[in-house]
């Protein structure tokens, strides 16, 4: 398996030159992952920069790899944003790490009036927190270039804004139009909205669809919140071109 890890303050470098990996996750490549001196692996800045090469030096909390290779990624066209209802247990962040692993480019936890968790006080730092580790562990998984933002905890009315520039989908299993054949308007973002264990009231969706959002099904069975967001993004990268 590819080694590829995440040094967010690496600019610009050349072939040839020296990239340096410290602290914690140096010491997790020379450690846990066993990279040893010759090793071909991948480092990027996770946001578009991917360079490539053999390693020099990997003792401690240091390792030291030799450019063999730049390559800067483009941002995406079209930004895919998941919208992600606070769920119990570990649903929601079960759907953050599987979104970021399929192309996601923006995550964000939404406070939905039905939400069985709720974030407030010294909660809505530990879930951001929590929601950015995951995303930032999916990247390197996934060896993607760009890593998602992770943004504030949004309400329903910051949705409903939002849905005045943005192609906005709301998940809902008893909608009438397919989110395969719905229109994506030539949007520069497409956001998928997905509620929680309950689902998104109805209130909810006459706010949003009164802002121009659009109720979309994916099929006739009824997903998970872990599950509906990834497979919408699954759906629309294929329908973006992306994959």
């Amino acid at each position: 398996m590819a080694h590829f890890y995440l040094v967010e303050e690496l600019g610009h470098t050349e072939v040839g030159s020296d990239v340096v990996v410290a602290g914690p996750e140096a010491r997790h490549a020379v450690t846990v992952s066993r990279v040893r001196v010759s090793e071909i692996l991948r480092i990027g800045n996770g946001r578009g920069l991917v360079v490539g090469g053999a390693v020099r030096e990997a003792t401690g909390d240091r390792l030291v790899l030799t450019v063999q290779s730049v390559v800067e990624h483009p941002a995406p066209v079209t930004r895919l944003v998941l919208v992600q209802a606070l769920a119990k247990g570990d649903r929601d962040e079960a759907a953050v790490q599987a979104a970021t692993e399929l192309g996601v480019d923006e995550v964000v936890p939404w406070a939905a009036s039905r939400s069985i968790s709720k974030w407030e006080g010294p909660k809505v730092a530990k879930g951001l927190a929590r929601w950015s580790a995951i995303v930032r562990e999916a990247t390197k998984q996934s060896i993607r270039p760009w890593t998602p933002g992770v943004s504030k905890v949004a309400s329903t009315s910051d949705l409903v804004s939002r849905a005045g520039s943005s192609r906005v989908l709301i998940l809902e299993p008893t909608a009438t139009r397919s989110l395969a054949e719905v229109d994506l308007g030539g949007a520069n973002e497409v956001v998928v909205v997905v509620g929680p264990e309950g689902g998104v009231t109805p209130q909810e969706i006459s706010a949003l669809e009164a802002a121009g959002a659009v109720a979309v099904r994916l099929g006739d069975s009824v997903l998970r919140t872990s599950t509906a967001g990834p497979a919408a993004l699954a759906v629309l990268s294929v329908r973006l071109g992306r994959w």
